[in-house]
């Protein structure tokens, strides 16, 4: 299995607020949703990207960013002036009225003519293992239009306004398939700095264990047992798996398995006790010492907070960068 496939296995269009803004000079908005990440496609005209304390970014027509939140951020013509006074605040579903230009579900009457044309879409990832991949992002990114994601914004921006049945499915499956590609075209980008992971993935020792921890993480994985899949020793693949990925393919495992537990206890029709043995403990308790050694609570403790709030706990990685 592909690690990048599985680690964006959750981020799905489905929970992507989709809008399209239709902009005249002078313009300013601030998106204050708190959503975990924007996805902004400037389809005319241009802007810039200002993120909460980070330095603007150009964000040319036909290019791509993605802002990590949940720190708000600003899309301008004058990033000197254009967080003041003015500024339009956009807060996706908070109004059930939203300003023409700022609807969630734009009608093939809608303005196109305006110099600058906005498209974004907020996605709120709360699941554990998409997040494990935007902690490995900048809080704002730009992809310029020089990869393979053309032909999607393009297509993407003639199905806007459509009225043909399937409609929303469509659109949301584009903005699945463009997310992705401006992911891939960003880690590979020379500025980009890339997991340890993602880097391992092609590599002859490493990338074999890393898949085989992810095809299966419930196994009862060993060292010598991951280095027999790989051809080599354990000793090999213990220190170039540590020299790519940063930590121990042993170390690896615990943490995977604990974003997929993670996951699985916002479910509740699964016990802690299945939780653990899905993820390859034999009981509860040991699977619940691990799991508050490496999260700083218990599975219990951390089920109740995501009952309470409808939403998973945030990690502080990402509440604090």
């Amino acid at each position: 299995m592909d690690v990048f496939d599985e680690l964006l296995r959750g981020v799905r269009g489905k929970g992507a607020v989709f809008g399209r803004s239709v902009l005249w000079p002078p313009w300013s908005l601030r998106f204050t949703d708190g959503a975990y990440m924007t996805l902004c496609l400037p389809m005319r005209g241009a802007g810039w990207i200002v993120p909460e304390g980070g330095e603007p970014l150009w964000l040319a027509a036909g290019a791509a960013a993605i802002v990590r939140g949940p720190a708000p951020f600003t899309f301008t013509d004058d990033p000197a002036g254009g967080t003041g006074a003015g500024v339009r605040e956009v807060r996706w579903g908070a109004d059930p009225s939203p300003a023409p230009e700022l609807a969630a579900a734009p009608g093939p009457e809608a303005e196109l003519d305006g110099p600058t044309v906005l498209l974004a879409a907020a996605y709120d990832v709360q699941e554990q293992v998409p997040q494990r991949l935007l902690r490995a992002l900048p809080p704002a990114l730009v992809v310029p239009d020089e990869g393979d994601c053309g032909p999607l914004r393009d297509y993407l921006a003639a199905q806007i306004g459509g009225a043909r049945p399937g409609y929303q499915i469509v659109l949301d499956r584009l903005l699945d398939w463009l997310l992705v590609c401006t992911l891939r075209d960003w880690f590979d980008r020379p500025e980009a700095e890339p997991p340890g992971w993602y880097g391992a993935l092609g590599d002859e020792v490493a990338g074999p264990a890393l898949r085989a921890m992810h095809e299966d993480p419930a196994h009862p994985w060993t060292t010598a047992e991951l280095a027999a899949r790989a051809g080599v020793s354990r000793t090999t693949l213990a220190k170039r798996f540590t020299e790519l990925v940063g930590e121990g393919p042993v170390a690896y495992l615990t943490e995977w398995r604990m974003a997929l537990a993670a996951d699985l206890l916002t479910r509740p029709e699964l016990t802690v006790a299945a939780v653990a043995r899905r993820v390859g403990y034999a009981d509860a308790f040991g699977f619940s010492a691990a799991f508050k050694r490496l999260r700083g609570e218990s599975p219990s403790a951390y089920r109740r907070e995501a009952t309470a709030t409808g939403r998973a706990p945030l990690p502080t990685s990402l509440t604090s960068t």
